[in-house]
């Protein structure tokens, strides 16, 4: 049996990687500062109780490298933890070091500012609370070093340890805040930007796709019109009510379809350049691209259920919109021909068409990889249909989810913006 390799590095997984490496520095740090306060300061320590704590800090980061190697993703949780163990191994340490009298009491804010950068909102807060809280609670309870000790020392607080106290505080609350909304920012940009490319990759893959189908409808003119004339000719020397001639006429039928098609397709790559998207009732539209569609599929039967809601469902649509929808439809047919059901809805702001057919339903693999590569439901199909289509719809704003139907067969969810109502249509309400 093959182990299974680790999770790649994600974010959570770096950052506790990076706050492993500080916390190894850190303790590191802290020990020496510790011998050389004993050693040569002369510090009065409990020292088996300091080293205990320094010792335990080494073996949880010990447990968090070997934890690292499983392949498991580390959680905002998890991580949340591990900074909440280094606050309680930092008010243990600052507890027999001379608590709010220590120099490296403001160590706090290293913590808290990791977790303002990495973690949620929440999650940060809950940081700067707990270093608050040991920090506030250093002031008073706290094992005394008299080379640590302030001016006046002999009252419960003076105005020095109360200025550091409010410091800090609000040291940590703009630290927390600031960090966390820069940190937020740079994490929205990330994603505008991935989103950006996935965008522009999808744009150039569907105008390669478009390029290839002009070039190709341009080469396939010339043999269509040579097999026009072939089958003419044939036609000609064959015997007059024959089955040989009417297959030959079925064939000049076919091949005037193709013909018809490629020129239609030119047409309509020209028209479109000039013509803009237009508002339509979503009804309606979608009442035409479904007669249309059972004009190439006679053998598909149907039922169109339209949900009775206030307003009407209006569409900004092209004809690009329209031949997604079809290839939708088409996907649909050849999946199970009887019984496609169609579903029109709509709501404040978006329109839903769900389309679903009685056939043996997808594979989750291939609905989450929709739009993205050229996959394709059908054992001989290509993916382009379903390419074009989600590309098509997002271009619109919209987007294509598929599911399997618990009672079988495939779901299909087209999802548009709903836009507002015609000048014209606003005009005669009024």
């Amino acid at each position: 049996m093959q182990t299974a390799l680790p999770l790649p590095l994600s974010t959570p997984n770096r950052n506790l990687v990076r706050l492993t490496i500080v916390r190894g520095i850190t303790w590191t740090g802290f020990l020496l500062a510790i011998i050389v306060g004993v050693e040569i300061l002369a510090f009065e320590l409990e020292v088996t109780a300091v080293i205990s704590v320094v010792v335990a800090m080494g073996v949880l980061n010990i447990i968090t490298w070997w934890r690292l190697g499983r392949p498991r993703a580390v959680s905002h949780l998890e991580y949340l933890l591990h900074l909440l163990a280094d606050i309680a191994g930092l008010t243990l340490i600052f507890y027999f070091t001379g608590g709010s009298t220590n120099p490296f009491i403001t160590y706090y804010l290293v913590p808290v500012t990791i977790a303002a950068a990495t973690l949620p909102w929440r999650h940060a807060w809950i940081i700067a609370a707990c270093a608050m809280a040991g920090y506030s609670y250093l002031m008073f309870d706290y094992h005394p070093i008299a080379q640590l000790s302030h001016i006046d020392s002999d009252s419960l607080l003076n105005l020095h340890v109360l200025g550091m106290w409010l410091n800090f505080g609000l040291s940590a609350g703009l630290v927390t805040f600031f960090i966390y909304k820069m940190a937020h920012a740079l994490r929205s940009r990330d994603k505008a930007l991935s989103r950006t490319r996935e965008a522009a990759l999808r744009n150039e893959q569907v105008l390669a796709v478009a390029t290839q189908a002009a070039g190709t409808a341009h080469e396939l003119g010339t043999p269509l019109s040579t097999m026009a004339v072939l089958l003419k000719e044939m036609q000609a020397d064959a015997a007059q009510g024959s089955t040989l001639e009417e297959d030959i006429a079925l064939l000049r039928q076919q091949v005037d379809v193709c013909k018809s098609r490629l020129q239609h397709l030119v047409t309509n790559a020209d028209r479109r350049r000039m013509a803009e998207p237009e508002v339509q009732d979503g009804e309606v539209w979608l009442a035409s691209v479904i007669q249309r569609w059972l004009v190439i599929r006679p053998d598909v039967t149907h039922t169109l259920d339209v949900q009775n809601r206030r307003g009407r469902p209006w569409l900004l649509v092209d004809a690009t919109l329209d031949q997604a929808l079809t290839n939708l439809l088409n996907n649909a047919a050849d999946a199970h021909p009887e019984q496609v059901a169609i579903r029109l809805d709509w709501f404040d702001d978006n329109v839903i068409i769900d389309i679903r057919d009685h056939g043996p339903g997808v594979s989750m693999s291939i609905a989450d990889q929709l739009g993205d590569t050229f996959v394709s439901t059908k054992s001989k199909g290509m993916g382009i249909g379903l390419f074009l289509t989600h590309a098509t719809i997002n271009r619109f704003g919209g987007g294509v989810s598929l599911y399997n139907h618990p009672e079988g067969g495939t779901l299909t969810e087209v999802t548009l913006p709903r836009s507002d109502a015609p000048e014209r249509q606003r005009s005669a309400h009024q």
